[in-house]
């Protein structure tokens, strides 16, 4: 907010405030009857605009005191709004027709994971909680890449922050509190296998390829490394009192932008710093294999199953896989969000056929590939929701090994014709040039390989190995085809 922004003279929303607020814009619930038993790793806008909404609703028809102490890994920033808020911030539902804001009310704490060490590590002993949740991103994880357990070992004990935290777990008593999430979550979890206190459900909700199963074997692994003597029995507690349920999360996040605060602002009032923006459609799957008590999610539509695969699978290669294309396609485009690329004459078939080509490497017993695809155009059309392209291409070194590659293995293996894919790859070559290059982790070495190797195809063969994928990039039909596809994208054509 500047001081020109009339907003700025709004009172600040908290408690007091609720009884002001136009009827249908107040919480779901009363936030003085909640108390902590979930804690929830990551205070993003993400977990504020889903799994907080759905629990929010889960207590209020439920009846039962389901609240969240939400835990920040980094930032502080958002943990000090909205304790100066009491914890209540408003969500507004981007609709083509209007926006539709309202408060929430499930958080019941938010946190620093170093600065509230000892708050953080007390509420994971309490058997009062019996839900962990995290959406703390893929980066969070530490994964060796692309290693499922399948894989043999996920966790990267080399990576700066583990190789810190592992040597503050075998300093012993005394030591710093871990410093990553993994790390906290180890400790956290030995801490309460050691008093014996009640089974817990530890929740992934990132985006990424079994998401419970990585977290699990991540969280084993820390232990196992930790060189506490008891390591061994704590595994064989946590083999019994520890679930980690794979699941599928959906809803379009953008990032909260000042308009939107202002937006906020004028419909409720008050002047909310903490506001956050998402799309109608939300859905949640969940593996059910829950240790302990949580919150009936499915009384606000939740989908309980005995297997997430056939649903992650489509999630991660048709809604993200096609959200990356159109990132990476649209900016060569000269596009800056997903409804203006959808806003073309290639945007609509790109989504439908890049999803027809991945649809025969899904298994069977999830949702029908075409109904998918025509309800993701339709979502992507969405004028209100002005989600930037750049976001959506930042980190594709992480994001691309689950979303495209598997299902360009499968095909090509198969002798399938990939020509959707080989174009998106060019889009993502494309954004890695340095004069055009989108945010990533390893841009650095995206850009080393145009000037080590500059003509085309061997510039697509250094970017797929960087990615991991040296096999495919001793494919020489599809480096080649993707190398063709670049005089067009530089020139602005999309050829679908």
């Amino acid at each position: 907010m500047t001081a020109a922004d009339p907003s700025a003279e709004l009172p600040r929303l908290d408690r007091t405030e609720l009884r002001r607020l136009p009827p249908e814009c107040r919480p779901a619930l009363d936030p003085g009857a909640l108390r902590t038993r979930v804690v929830h790793f990551g205070l993003g806008a993400f977990h504020r605009a889903h799994q907080a909404l759905w629990t929010e609703q889960a207590a209020a028809r439920s009846g039962e005191p389901w609240g969240i102490t939400a835990v920040a890994p980094r930032s502080a920033g958002t943990a000090r709004a909205l304790r100066e808020q009491d914890l209540l911030y408003s969500l507004t539902e981007r609709r083509p027709e209007g926006g539709a804001t309202r408060v929430v009310a499930a958080l019941t704490g938010a946190l620093v994971l170093t600065e509230d060490a000892a708050r953080v590590a007390a509420l994971l002993a309490d058997p009062e909680v019996t839900v962990v949740t995290l959406t703390v991103t893929e980066k969070g994880y530490h994964r060796l890449a692309g290693r499922t357990p399948c894989d043999g070992a996920v966790l990267d004990r080399k990576d700066p922050a583990v190789a810190a935290d592992l040597e503050r777990t075998a300093a012993g008593p005394g030591a710093a509190p871990p410093a990553t999430v993994i790390g906290r979550l180890a400790s956290g979890l030995a801490a309460r296998m050691r008093a014996g206190a009640a089974p817990v459900t530890v929740v992934s909700c990132d985006n990424m390829a079994d998401n419970g199963a990585v977290l699990g074997a991540a969280v084993r692994e820390f232990v196992a490394a930790s060189g506490w003597p008891d390591r061994e029995t704590v595994l064989d507690r946590m083999a019994t009192a520890v679930a980690f349920p794979g699941t599928v999360v959906d809803r379009i996040v953008p990032a909260t932008a000042e308009s939107d605060l202002a937006r906020a602002a004028a419909v409720l009032g008050v002047r909310d710093t903490a506001a956050v923006t998402g799309e109608p459609y939300r859905s949640w799957v969940l593996e059910d294999i829950f240790a302990a008590p949580r919150p009936p999610w499915e009384l606000d539509g939740a989908l309980l199953v005995p297997d997430t695969t056939p649903y992650q699978l489509t999630k991660l290669r048709l809604l993200n896989g096609s959200h990356s294309a159109l990132a990476y396609l649209g900016l060569a485009a000269g596009r800056d969000t997903v409804a203006g690329a959808l806003d073309t004459d290639w945007g609509a078939p790109l989504v439908r056929g890049l999803c027809a080509e991945l649809a025969p490497t899904l298994p069977p017993g999830g949702p029908d590939p075409a109904d998918y695809a025509a309800e993701l155009v339709t979502r992507f059309r969405n004028p209100a929701m002005q989600h930037r392209l750049r976001q959506i291409a930042a980190d594709g070194s992480l994001k691309l090994p689950e979303r495209w590659l598997p299902a360009l293995r499968t095909l090509r293996a198969a002798g399938t014709p990939t020509p959707l894919l080989e174009l998106a790859l060019a889009g993502w070559v494309h954004t890695t040039h340095p004069d055009r290059q989108a945010a990533d982790p390893a841009a650095e070495t995206l850009a080393g390989c145009w000037s080590t190797h500059p003509e085309p195809t061997g510039t697509v063969r250094a970017l797929l190995t960087a990615l991991g994928a040296a096999d495919l990039a001793d494919d020489t039909a599809l480096t080649g085809a993707i190398a063709a596809r670049l005089p067009a994208l530089r020139a602005g054509r999309i050829e679908v």
